[in-house]
């Protein structure tokens, strides 16, 4: 089985598959390196959906 890791909410650290419960992490990720950055990604991916003009639907037509 391959290495997995998950980026924990609660302690605000990169985890491995005995970590946290679910509902408290993001991943898996197939790195560490990926799941340090989780929090930025979701930062990032949020900012493309929310400049996305198809999902956009606070702006007016």
């Amino acid at each position: 089985m391959a290495d997995e890791y998950w980026f924990c909410l609660v302690h605000h650290t990169v985890e491995g598959a005995d970590g946290c419960k679910s509902a408290d992490r993001l991943g898996p990720y197939s790195t560490h390196a990926e799941a340090a950055r989780a929090l930025e990604k979701v930062a990032e991916r949020n900012e493309d959906w929310d400049s996305d003009p198809v999902w956009n639907d606070d702006q007016e037509d």
